[in-house]
């Protein structure tokens, strides 16, 4: 047989890219390129943590150069893998097909670096020779699987744990899966047509008068309440902000922030909105515009440091420590002893967010421009 079953480009039912194209086989194919090395990447939820966990691929890629990248996840992350040319391929749970598949293939290493009982169970039911992370045992409990993962689970089940925690998550799952920290860039790659749609934006909106374009993230979901900013804070960096001439403002947020924008957009008529109706790649392309990124701790703070952006990023029930800073991302939070709290809602007054204010916010900035 001319086959070579074993190289990462067969497809199994269909005639690969090379065949289709320029008409080779395999035994004359100057692409072939034997799987030797399977890793398979379980990361599920939240579509942020994801995007951030991308992070490790540089690493395993200089620790393991022939490795042939599977990622597991939801569906609902499969717009983060475009164009991320160091995922071979992606798997999602929820397909059907996927679990008969898995059943069936083996792996050389597992990396799991999250302790949710969901994908621990995928984790226990994928055959492989090391896994890191955490698996399910057989009570139906979650357990690490090496002890490098043993620090970032305490810290999900003590709260001191995790407030007194001064690493980074970037650094954590590098540890959980033995790999070495070397300022491991979050990997977000524009397309052709995603550059296009932004510099469409661009010259439609009449950007390049300005020096600088300063993007305001207005929002953070509806789980965490905290994370958000107050809205007069942001009203009072507008307002100061368009003394500048020099300076275009531009709001993002999805659809929970519709109402939030159009009303500083009410205020602020010269700002420029970009919309509540974009996908995730079209929301990329869009942060790529603005020289300042500012934000709560949300998968905007994490899209503006992949795309190296300045980001000026407020915290208050979550850790700013987690957050790997990359030399380009400015944090900030208030002087408070109950920060990094991790609740989604707060009966105090005032507040962590009421306790920021916009001169702090104006300054950084200031220093930026």
């Amino acid at each position: 047989m001319i086959l070579k079953t074993d190289c990462k480009h067969f497809p199994g039912d269909k005639p690969c890219h090379q065949n289709k194209v320029y008409g080779t086989i395999c035994t004359d194919c100057s692409e072939y390129s034997p799987i030797k090395f399977k890793i398979i990447i379980v990361k599920f939820d939240a579509i942020g943590d994801v995007l951030r966990t991308t992070s490790i691929l540089h690493s395993i890629k200089n620790k393991y150069p022939n490795s042939y990248i599977i990622w597991l996840t939801k569906k609902n992350a499969s717009e983060i893998f475009i164009n991320n040319n160091l995922v071979d391929e992606v798997l999602f749970s929820d397909n059907n097909e996927t679990i008969a598949r898995l059943q069936t293939e083996r792996f050389n290493l597992l990396i799991h670096p999250d302790a949710s009982p969901v994908s621990a169970a995928y984790a226990s039911l994928i055959k492989a020779e090391i896994k890191l992370g955490f698996i399910l045992d057989e009570k139906g409990k979650v357990v690490t699987a090496n002890s490098e993962a043993e620090e970032w689970f305490e810290m999900g089940a003590f709260d001191q744990m995790k407030k007194a925690n001064s690493k980074s998550y970037q650094k954590i799952i590098h540890e959980i899966a033995g790999l070495n920290f070397e300022n491991g860039e979050i990997i977000v790659k524009l397309t052709e047509n995603e550059k296009a749609f932004r510099d469409k934006f661009r010259i439609d909106n009449n950007l390049d008068k300005y020096k600088t374009i300063i993007g305001l993230n207005t929002g953070a979901g509806s789980r965490w309440q905290l994370k958000q900013w107050r809205l007069e804070g942001f009203i009072e960096v507008i307002s100061e902000l368009q003394k500048n001439p020099n300076i275009q403002i531009l709001l993002y947020g999805g659809s929970e922030e519709i109402e939030r924008n159009q009303k500083l957009k009410d205020l602020f008529p010269s700002i420029i909105d970009t919309g509540s109706e974009n996908n995730l790649r079209q929301f990329f392309a869009l942060v790529d515009l603005s020289d300042i990124f500012i934000t709560g701790d949300t998968m905007g703070l994490h899209a503006a440091t992949a795309l190296k952006k300045h980001v000026i990023a407020f915290f208050g029930p979550t850790s700013s420590h987690e957050i790997e800073d990359y030399g380009r991302v400015i944090k900030i939070q208030p002087e408070l002893d109950c920060l990094v709290c991790y609740k989604p809602r707060c009966d105090f007054k005032p507040n962590c967010m009421e306790m920021i204010s916009s001169e702090v916010i104006l300054q950084e900035i200031n220093k930026l421009i």
